[in-house]
């Protein structure tokens, strides 16, 4: 059964669809059937993968609002272990139309239910928001992925996120953990970045992932070819360095059962 890791954070600009669309598809890489939900309406998350958004007869707005078969939405890739249930601008009108109805926050966990028994991951893409899309995820989840940018108001969304997590844990999904945080856009030659991962890993020392990701150029040309970092340059730091993440993960969850 699917082991099932949001990635959140309330901040924007932080790495987290940069970390889902990678993360996917580097545990698909390591032959885990991985599935990439795109909560975000902006669907980022599914254009990186190389799903066209435009062709798109259905997408997760259509599982979680109309209630269609998730098996008969989920897309397949140019990964053969990566598959996605894409999101469209369609997804914006969800909150909306979630607010009137009866427990609006499992919407997302009874839609994953069925498609847990096929895959190995569910890695899950929140907006950069605390709405009823980021609820659903959080309420869906077993754990709970942030990536966190080496800058200055980093603690800062940080203790936001987390007081947000002890609310879900409290009415919503008590068995919520963090996965972990992972630090992002780390430059080794800023004093900032080396100040900012000491004082994280200081508060956090369990928490923390090995990982870190770095700045890198050629991270951030992948999108714009609709490709996963390690199929758009597998060489790269940034490529690398989510494989490595990858394999954290896939220990942890080995040592931890």
């Amino acid at each position: 059964m699917a082991r099932i890791i949001c990635i959140a954070n309330q901040k924007g600009g932080v790495g987290k669809t940069t970390t889902a669309v990678n993360l996917a598809a580097s545990l698909a890489a390591a032959e885990r059937r991985t599935l990439l939900v795109d909560m975000d309406p902006q669907g980022n998350a599914s254009s990186g993968v190389g799903i066209d958004k435009g062709a798109l007869k259905q997408s997760i707005y259509d599982v979680i609002i109309n209630e269609d078969d998730p098996k008969g939405v989920v897309c397949r890739t140019e990964l053969p272990y990566l598959s996605v249930l894409a999101s469209t601008t369609d997804l914006a009108g969800a909150e909306l139309e979630l607010v009137s109805v009866t427990g609006r926050e499992l919407k997302l966990k009874e839609a994953l239910e069925p498609l847990r028994s096929s895959f190995d991951y569910i890695i899950i893409d929140c907006p950069p928001s605390l709405g009823l899309l980021t609820l659903n995820a959080m309420t869906a989840a077993h754990s709970i992925l942030i990536p966190l940018q080496c800058e200055f108001y980093a603690m800062e969304g940080l203790s936001h996120i987390l007081k947000t997590i002890r609310l879900v844990q409290k009415s919503l999904n008590p068995a919520l953990f963090i996965q972990g945080i992972l630090l992002t856009m780390h430059d080794g030659r800023n004093n900032l970045s080396r100040q900012v991962s000491e004082e994280i890993r200081t508060h956090f020392p369990r928490e923390t992932f090995a990982t870190v990701i770095p700045r890198n150029v050629r991270l951030s040309e992948a999108p714009s070819h609709g490709k996963p970092i390690i199929l758009y340059d597998v060489a790269s730091r940034g490529a690398v360095s989510y494989l490595d993440l990858s394999k954290e993960i896939i220990q942890r969850e080995e040592i931890n059962g």
